[in-house]
């Protein structure tokens, strides 16, 4: 039922990820901007937690619902099973749901296409003549990881690729061990896609270290742009997601929710190929 909600003024945020990643990786900071950028506007302010995990997460939620510490709370990287939404139905603290893996969801929610974007990544390594593909993830038990490898391995399949998946955790050091095993395989691939730009940078680096020319020899695609990517040498080509819009479109998800409106669903707009020096046909 919509109600209006009428609070202390403040929107929650938990990441359950290690603190340090918040200065190497540069989506959450930019989604944190777009949401910070739109909210202050209309006089509310964003309260960020950051803690190691789920069960810590979950424990925030609980302890600011029953202390009435923030008006509503913002949720992302869904997991594949995810206690935490029913957690938030049962403890009745208004939610939404940024990147969700459906539409269907009880909570007002931002829904990204990322098997279509995916589809399209492997189209695009396709058109330049790469049969032997790979594809360096983050953990699988996220929703949008499986739903990006999914499409990966059917967009492979139906073009008669050969597409092998990595699991890594979207560390430079996991992109770098991810990126090893890769290129010191028989077979090697000659096109990578990341899952995001520190582990592409990372593979970046280890295929600077093992001399293998990029993109001569072997081609590097990221997930979501940044200035890392921009910088690079050669500059990486991404799968381009604008994610301080992003965040600017959950604001007004949570003012919508605040103003006891219904419970909907967005489409966000889908993230483009943004070709630079990193990929080229395979030498």
């Amino acid at each position: 039922m919509s109600r209006v909600t009428q609070g202390v003024g403040a929107v929650g945020f938990v990441l359950a990820r290690p603190a340090r990643m918040l200065g190497i990786e540069p989506f959450h900071m930019e989604l944190i901007a777009g949401i910070e950028g739109r909210l202050s506007g209309e006089g509310h302010s964003l309260l960020l937690h950051v803690v190691p995990d789920l069960d810590a997460e979950i424990a925030a939620y609980r302890r600011w619902a029953e202390g009435k510490l923030v008006d509503a709370v913002i949720v992302t990287n869904l997991h594949r099973v995810d206690q935490r939404l029913e957690v938030l139905a049962e403890i009745d603290l208004p939610t939404v749901v940024v990147g969700g893996p459906r539409r269907d969801l009880p909570f007002t929610n931002i829904w990204i296409d990322n098997a279509q974007a995916m589809r399209d990544a492997v189209a695009y390594l396709a058109s330049l003549g790469h049969t032997a593909l790979a594809r360096v993830s983050g953990p699988s038990g996220l929703a949008h990881t499986q739903a990006r490898t999914e499409a990966f391995r059917e967009e492979c399949a139906a073009r008669g690729l050969t597409g092998v998946v990595v699991e890594a955790d979207y560390s430079e050091e996991g992109g770098a061990r991810a990126t090893r095993s890769l290129l010191g395989r028989a077979g090697a691939p000659s096109a990578v896609v990341y899952d995001n730009d520190v582990m592409a940078l990372a593979g970046l680096g280890v295929a600077a270290e093992l001399d293998v020319a990029v993109p001569r020899s072997l081609s590097i695609l990221a997930w979501d742009d940044s200035t890392l990517c921009r910088l690079a040498s050669p500059p990486l080509s991404v799968m381009s997601l604008d994610v301080y819009g992003m965040g600017a479109l959950t604001a007004d998800c949570v003012l919508n929710v605040l103003a006891g409106g219904p419970v909907l669903s967005h489409v966000a707009p889908q993230p483009h190929l943004v070709p630079r020096g990193s990929t080229a046909p395979p030498g």
